[in-house]
């Protein structure tokens, strides 16, 4: 294969959801500092579906309280991934996909049928959350597990999916690694 790496659109929009959804509304550790989670988990999840091209939606709190839970679960499969421990990302994947409740369907586009998962009913919660699910079961059940991946930056955990023609990718963005990079050459300076 040449190039990057070519998820089909779904895949590749459901897991930019994904990482979305695990980096605005986990706590951890973003670039260098504590990261506490969202103050208003409605405004973060509406955020986040800006952040991946969806039209500014209106979301409920209760519907923010249950994508962040599945959020905090999917950081599981993260790290499980980014770990080499696809047995423990492949069963909170297997939980995701029950609780969610994805289902298979193709629907029509302008370019012929497309493969879509979709949740119990049409709520936005229960779409996102199913397609997440099932985009995170295609990479871990593909040759394309060690893509999902934990920014090796110090303290950050923020979450990425590589992308990249050699999946070699190492940080959850750019300023991770400059900030990397300039730690490191500080400490050859030093010495």
């Amino acid at each position: 294969m040449t190039g990057q790496v070519s998820f089909d659109s779904h895949a590749r929009s459901v897991l930019a959801a994904s990482v979305e959804y695990v980096n605005r509304l986990t706590p951890g550790f973003s670039g260098g500092s504590p990261y506490a989670g969202p103050v208003d988990q409605a405004q973060a999840v509406a955020e986040s579906l800006v952040a991946i091209g969806y039209p500014q939606p209106h979301v409920r709190p209760e519907d923010a309280r249950r994508l962040t839970e599945l959020a905090a679960r999917m950081r599981i499969v993260f790290e499980a991934a980014h770990t080499g421990d696809l047995d423990r990302a492949a069963d909170e994947i297997n939980a995701l996909l029950v609780d969610t409740n994805a289902r298979p369907k193709l629907d029509r586009r302008d370019k012929g049928w497309s493969l879509h998962f979709h949740g119990p009913d049409d709520t936005l919660v229960n779409g996102w959350a199913a397609g997440c699910a099932a985009g995170l079961a295609l990479a871990v059940g593909s040759d394309l597990a060690g893509r999902l991946g934990v920014c090796a930056a110090p303290q950050c955990d923020r979450v990425f999916v590589d992308t990249s023609k050699n999946g070699q990718r190492r940080f959850c963005s750019p300023q991770c690694q400059s900030r990397v990079k300039a730690a490191a050459h500080r400490a050859r300076q030093a010495t």
